[in-house]
């Protein structure tokens, strides 16, 4: 035992020797790798070399395991860790309720937590207790402010309007030289959107990236690599990436360029905001008035410190930014193979509006007649969660409804993309894409428990922006199907990326073409 001590502890002292063999046992799962999904748990190092090995399809590797053993599997970690890296993967329904739910407490984010997530500060994503609390009071209380809803339809139909579709009108009227449309990727063009309509909410700044030209936007391109590294944090032990972070290279360099990036875009801006402020101090009033984006309510509440003002527009950056885009462009890959759904959709706005072309100002209440669209909006975003895993970590031990201890610091990892895959919670037919299943005999939307449906989360910790974001799915989904007819191009190559957010690995390449010539 004391020889077993010595070992573990020069290999927590030198992690260089860990990272020597994990590269030998990935390297010799891959030439022994045996039929089934199940990891071989390895003496030392656990069943660690079976998830880096399948970290680039992690998503599915997770459905396939959970698929085999019952929605809940304790993927083992390494003997030596200091703390206990032992996995609980789940996407039992009644394990999820218990967690989010019932036993909300037993569930913070933890100081683990906020070591991966580092780079969103102590903002509401990050935040527990107390500060959690007000920060969500404050937050919630602003958004449903009339006016900030006004402001969310409006600037969502202008850059609609005069951002995305002069692009797509100029992707239908360009041929390439074997006459041909020319290809696109519709997820890019939703990234800057919801990047630019996000900039304005929050922010009241325009970053210009709907522009001619495309330009680059370094802020957008450096969330994306955080976004990419914050997964391997997850799969590696945290003594291998603090290594990497401490000598600056792999991918902790990348991180380290990418936050200094994001603070000098959010710092600017908020300093902008600040100045603006005081030079209007006599007319602050109308000041306020004039700019309803949530950085001005905030600063003119109270004095908040510089890096409560950065943590707090970058945490809501990343929620309006990302889900609303990601939404959108697998909505839209479902519908290319899906187009009976198209036709319905189709259908639905035709009795709705007529034969007229819906371009005016249709506000949520507009929106909310049109129920086979919110159907299939739900049904995308049962398939492919914007968001496909969540972390949690138990304070006490506990045994879950599956019958599955937690053991204190023990990571939980709830999977949304493999609970839409399990027979079990969706049915037989839950691999496809089906609006009715969220459609009830009387024409409604059927009620699905948040525990189930976990792609707006679940319990106290529920999306404050749900219906913001389905109001700018929705703005952007009828001025698209009434306008374009979308041609997806080579969708095999459309796969999840490596990611916190589940974003299309190669984009989402689209052909555009007028409904009316």
């Amino acid at each position: 035992m004391a020889l077993l001590s010595t070992v573990f502890s020069g290999i927590r002292e030198y992690p260089e020797i860990l990272a020597s063999i994990l590269c030998f046992l990935v390297f010799l799962f891959h030439i022994n790798r045996r039929r089934g999904p199940i990891p071989t748990n390895w003496p030392v190092v656990g069943m660690l070399p079976g998830l880096i090995y399948n970290v680039s399809r992690v998503n599915d590797f997770v459905t396939d395991i959970l698929g085999t053993t019952g929605c809940t599997f304790l993927l083992k970690g390494p003997w030596f860790a200091s703390a206990n890296m032992d996995l609980l993967f789940t996407c039992d329904p009644a394990n999820i309720n218990r967690i989010f739910n019932s036993n909300f407490s037993n569930y913070p984010k933890g100081d683990k937590f906020l070591e991966i997530f580092d780079i969103f500060g102590n903002g509401i994503f990050n935040a527990d207790n107390e500060s959690w609390k007000e920060q969500r009071r404050m937050a919630h209380g602003y958004m449903a402010e009339s006016r900030f809803r006004k402001f969310v339809v409006t600037t969502t139909h202008d850059r609609v309007r005069r951002g995305v579709i002069p692009l797509l009108e100029q992707a239908a009227e360009t041929v390439d030289e074997y006459g041909r449309r020319v290809v696109v990727d519709l997820q890019d063009f939703f990234l800057r959107f919801t990047f630019t309509v996000t900039c304005v909410l929050v922010m009241g700044v325009d970053p210009g990236c709907l522009s001619p030209g495309l330009p680059v936007i370094p802020f957008s391109k450096a969330m994306d690599e955080a976004e990419e590294v914050l997964v391997y944090r997850h799969v590696v032990p945290s003594a291998w990436w603090k290594l990497m972070r401490k000598l600056k290279v792999g991918e902790e360099r990348k991180i380290a360029h990418a936050w200094k990036l994001i603070d000098k875009f959010i710092n600017e801006h908020v300093q902008i905001k600040k100045d603006a402020m005081t030079k209007n101090l006599d007319t602050r009033e109308e000041f306020v008035e004039q700019n309803p984006d949530l950085l001005t309510s905030y600063i003119n509440s109270r004095t908040y410190s510089d890096k409560f003002l950065r943590d707090t527009a970058l945490n809501l950056m990343l929620a309006g930014r990302d889900a609303t885009a990601i939404g959108l462009s697998w909505f839209f890959f479902l519908l290319s193979k899906n187009p009976e759904v198209e036709s319905k959709i189709l259908e639905e706005l035709k009795d709705n509006y007529g034969e007229k072309m819906v371009d005016d100002q249709l506000d949520a209440k507009d929106l909310s007649s049109l129920v086979y669209l919110h159907a299939a909006f739900c049904e995308s975003l049962r398939l492919y969660p914007p968001v496909p895993f969540e972390h949690k970590a138990g304070v006490q031990s506990e045994v879950l409804p599956s019958g599955h201890g937690v053991e204190p610091e023990m990571k939980v990892v709830v999977s949304l993309y493999a609970m839409a895959r399990m027979e079990g919670v969706w049915g037989e037919d839950c691999l496809e894409y089906k609006p009715e299943r969220w459609i009830s005999d009387k024409g409604r939307i059927r009620y699905e428990p948040s525990y189930k449906f976990l792609s707006f989360n679940s319990g106290p910790r529920s999306c404050l922006g749900k219906d913001i974001a389905m109001t700018q799915m929705k703005i952007m989904a009828v001025s698209l199907l009434q306008n374009y007819k979308i041609e997806v191009v080579d969708s095999d190559l459309v796969v999840p990326k490596t990611s916190i957010i589940l974003h299309m690995k190669n984009g989402l390449k689209v052909r555009v073409k007028k409904r009316v010539e």
